[in-house]
Formats: structure tokens, sequence, C-alpha cells
């Protein structure tokens, strides 16, 4: 079939469509995890976790998705991947179970304390394996003879606890600007000075990132700043000033919307980054998407099931969105 070479190409289009809006839907609401210390009282906590209750769960959709799809259509990656980032998936994923109990066990349990620091520290923990996961994908897996030749601690960088740190402000970022946008009262307030600091804060990780990975890294280096490369990429960077510069001017000038427009395009072009720098490597630096894909004729089996079900995913999700649109006031709490 004429589709057959294009599989590949088509299955790592969906999966990194899926991790991206992964990454911003599920962001904010982990990002509302991690801010959750720093509301004033019960009722600002209330509001925090009202105006992301028709969310949460369904942002992790796209979880799945990615998840099930590196096994389905690369499943050699996923044989190597598994092995290299075994203990942080696990932490990542205790955490996300942690935190969505956390969520309803909350309201119908007398530890309320005990159950808000389980939401806060599964939240930020998630958050913090996902930019270890990261950090260690742009670093490198080591392989030999078609399988994960490291150690299972590989991942306890300098490096890639950055990015997982990184990664913890970024969603904070997320959830502040969630926050300036879906609430009103002294909490919208609190939100939008806590975002100017973190915008300041993910610049700052969004920098040092971006210039350790060109030093340590050579066939990154390569990859940006070689010609005609660097001729090609170099809007990357200034879209990425430009946006921080309109998330900046919109906090000052009061807007609501466009800081969480602005911040999520902040994630696209960190994202974009990094496609450019590991792109066709599935399995930084040695395996390409075509060298670890799955049969073509497995790829097409699940290709037409997973085409069939994404319009009714995202039909779902702008439904619920549309829903719930609108504010959360004060004293409007989940119960």
């Amino acid at each position: 079939m004429a589709l057959e070479p294009h599989l590949p190409l088509i299955w790592a289009g969906i999966i990194g469509m899926a991790v991206a809006m992964y990454v911003i839907l599920d962001g904010f609401d982990l990002g509302i995890g991690i801010l959750i210390p720093f509301a004033k009282d019960h009722a600002e906590r209330d509001q925090m976790m009202t105006s992301i209750a028709p969310f949460w769960d369904g942002n992790e959709t796209w979880l799945v998705l990615g998840g099930v799809g590196l096994l389905v259509a690369f499943p050699l990656a996923y044989a190597i991947l598994m092995p290299a980032l075994y203990l942080p998936v696990i932490v990542m994923l205790l955490a996300l179970v942690f935190r969505g109990v956390a969520f309803e066990f909350r309201y119908i349990s007398r530890g309320e304390r005990l159950w808000l620091a389980a939401f806060c520290g599964g939240s930020t923990l998630a958050g913090f394996s996902q930019g270890v996961i990261l950090g260690t994908l742009i670093a490198g897996i080591r392989v030999e003879n078609g399988a994960f030749a490291g150690g299972a601690f590989d991942w306890v960088t300098p490096f890639a606890f950055t990015c997982g740190l990184g990664v913890v402000v970024g969603y904070a970022l997320l959830g502040a600007t969630w926050l300036v946008m879906k609430t009103e009262g002294p909490l919208a307030a609190r939100a939008r000075a806590q975002s100017k600091v973190l915008l300041l804060a993910v610049l700052a990780f969004m920098a040092a990132v971006s210039f350790w990975t060109p030093v340590a890294f050579p066939r990154i280096a390569e990859r940006w700043f070689s010609l005609p490369n660097f001729l090609y990429l170099w809007p990357v960077p200034l879209l990425t000033a430009l946006t921080a510069f309109w998330a900046w001017w919109a906090l000052e000038t009061g807007r609501d919307v466009v800081p969480f427009m602005a911040s999520i395009g902040l994630f696209l072009l960190g994202y974009l980054g990094l496609v450019i720098s590991t792109f066709p490597y599935l399995v930084p630096p040695s395996l390409t998407i075509w060298k670890t894909a799955a049969a073509p004729a497995s790829q097409m089996f699940m290709l037409v099931g997973t085409l069939a079900l994404l319009p009714l995913i995202f039909g779902y999700t702008a439904y619920v969105y549309w829903l719930f649109r609108g504010k959360v006031k004060p004293g409007e709490g989940y119960h």
C-alpha cells in the first residue's frame, strides 16, 4: 500500500500530539496541585479545586493514548524505554494515583490536611518525574544489540533533575494562569502575581536547559548551530522570547485569557525545540522511528481504530470545556 512507508511518521505524529495535549491539559491541573499550599484558606482551596473538577480526570486520556500508541506502533522503543525509565515511570503513575484519590477523599474525610498534602505531593512528584523522563530522553539511552544496556539509575543525573524542576515550575505557571482565567476575587489577584514570578522562573529554566544541551550533547549542538540548520531554526528562540513578553504584557495589563494562552505557547515552543533536537530518533541517539516501528499490518490495524476514536475524544473534550466555561466565584466550592 502507498500509505505503508508513511505509517511510522503518522504514528509518531499521533503520539507527539497526544503527549502535547497531555502536557497542556493535565499540566494546568497538576499546577493547581502544586500551588494548593499557597491558598489563603479553606474557601480558596475549594475555589481552586472547583476550577479543575470537571476536567482533571479526562485530561489523562491523552497520557493513555500516548503510552498505548508507543507500545502498539513502536514496540522495540517501548521495550527499551521502559527498562531505562522504569523507576521514574512507576513513581509518576503512583503519584497520579495518590493525587486522584486525594482529590475525592478530601471532601469525605476528616483528615483534610493529609489529603491536601497527598494532592500537592502527588502533583509535584508527577510533574518532576515527567521532567526527569524528558531529561533522560534528551541525554540519550544506552542501547546494545537492540536492547537497553544501561543501569536502573542512569536517569539520576543533574541534567535530568534540572529538567524535572523546570517541568514542575512550568506546570505551576500553567496552573497560576489557569486561575487567572477561571477564578475571580482575591485568589485570581494572587494568581496573577504568582504568574509573574513563575514566568521568570520558567524562562530561567528554559535558558539553562537551552545552553546546557548543546554544551553537553554535541549531536544537539550540531543540529541547532550547523549551517544551514541555524538559518531555519533561529525563529524558535525568537518566538519564545516574544511569547514570554506577550505573557508578561497580558499579566501587567489585566488580561484574563491571554496569560494562559501564552503559557501554552511557551510549552509548545519548548516541545518544538525538543522535537527539533531529537527527531527522527525515538530512542536517542541511536534508534529512529523507522527502526523501532511495528509491522505495517499492525500499525494499519490500530490506526483505523485510533482515527475513528480521535474525533470522539476531541469532541468530548471540547464539549466539556465549553459546558463548564466561565469563572468560579469566591464561595463556589466543589462538594
